[in-house]
């Protein structure tokens, strides 16, 4: 019932979001667009103002935002996972941080040495970096701890906000307005070819986390539960790391920083179905697609003529939302201790 909820959910909001804005277009035509699109020639025709409006502006917008929810509810399914930690998420591994610096190192330097893609390649390979980088500085003796993983993404976290704001400040008026915007999170601007690169990289991340969802549920035994049982904890652990680290690089290249999404959504949907993770991935993708699509609507139509920052709308959202997720699961549980 709630994977149907979510996919029903999934589909009002995508025709909703694709009628919606300056140029208001009728569900039948966007109904008929896609349908026509697949070979279809079945209802309403769209106007060639809409058609070029629907797969030029808003499919792509649309598209990316479902593949951005879906990896960053992914990514802390398998965080929260890995940790034994209902409260962990990627930005623990200092990937969201690290590619913040790539990105804002690349703007203020001018790099361009892919075109305009050199932002989101550089936010894309710092942000691999520095996960990569936190693992094995974590590493003794061949194994990882999770907290010195946790401290050492801390510390992580720390010199890379640090490093941004010299950057903020080096930076000329174009280059701070062009990482403060960065930062706050955006979908505006999104195109089928950012959509070629970053889907292989979401759904091969999506696969491999589907691969290990069983293995996943051995860890709610604990570390050494999960040896006794043949896990090899070790490789296990560097592979999600590595998996988090693709799904959320490639998300925040093209989209800035936009948090929560992988914090409450699989929170929530760990409170609805319980800690079995083959079905609580598939509702996380579900409620993160769901989750991003809503925002990018708000974003485009809650102010006219303007686009709100979405990462900013998740936040103000995520935030308070969380807070009271807090709240309840310690009043219902009698403490944390």
């Amino acid at each position: 019932m709630l994977f149907a909820a979510l996919s029903v959910a999934l589909v009002v909001v995508f025709l909703v979001s694709a009628g919606s804005g300056q140029l208001s277009i009728a569900p039948s035509e966007v109904i008929g667009s896609v349908l026509r699109a697949m070979g279809f020639d079945v209802g309403p025709a769209a106007s060639p103002t809409h058609d070029v409006a629907l797969w030029t502006i808003r499919f792509p917008r649309i598209v990316l935002a479902l593949l951005i929810g879906a990896a960053l509810a992914a990514s802390g399914t398998l965080m929260q996972a890995v940790f034994s930690n209902p409260l962990a998420e990627p930005s623990v591994v200092g990937v969201s941080a690290g590619a913040a610096l790539g990105a804002a190192t690349a703007i203020v330097f001018g790099w361009t040495f892919l075109g305009e893609w050199s932002v989101a390649a550089a936010a894309f390979v710092a942000g691999l970096a520095t996960t990569l980088f936190v693992y094995f500085a974590s590493r003794t003796r061949g194994k990882t701890e999770v907290v010195t993983l946790v401290l050492t993404g801390i510390a992580i976290n720390a010199f890379a906000g640090s490093a941004l704001a010299l950057l903020t400040f080096l930076g000329d008026s174009a280059s701070r307005e062009q990482i403060i915007f960065w930062q706050l999170g955006s979908l505006n601007g999104a195109r089928w070819e950012q959509i070629a690169i970053i889907a292989p990289l979401v759904l091969i991340g999506l696969i491999i986390a589907f691969g290990l969802a069983r293995t996943l549920d051995l860890f709610s035994l604990g570390e050494r539960g999960a040896r006794h049982l043949g896990v090899n904890v070790e490789f296990v652990r560097i592979l999600v790391i590595v998996v988090v680290a693709v799904l959320v690089s490639a998300a925040v290249a093209f989209a800035g920083i936009i948090a929560f999404v992988g914090l409450v959504i699989p929170h929530l949907m760990r409170m609805v179905l319980g800690p079995a993770h083959r079905p609580l991935l598939i509702a996380s993708v579900l409620g993160g697609a769901l989750l991003m699509a809503g925002a990018d609507l708000v974003a485009r139509t809650a102010v006219p003529m303007a686009d709100l920052p979405i990462g900013m709308l998740t936040s103000l959202v995520g935030g308070p939302f969380f807070f009271w997720l807090l709240r309840r699961t310690r009043r219902r549980s009698g403490g944390w201790a």
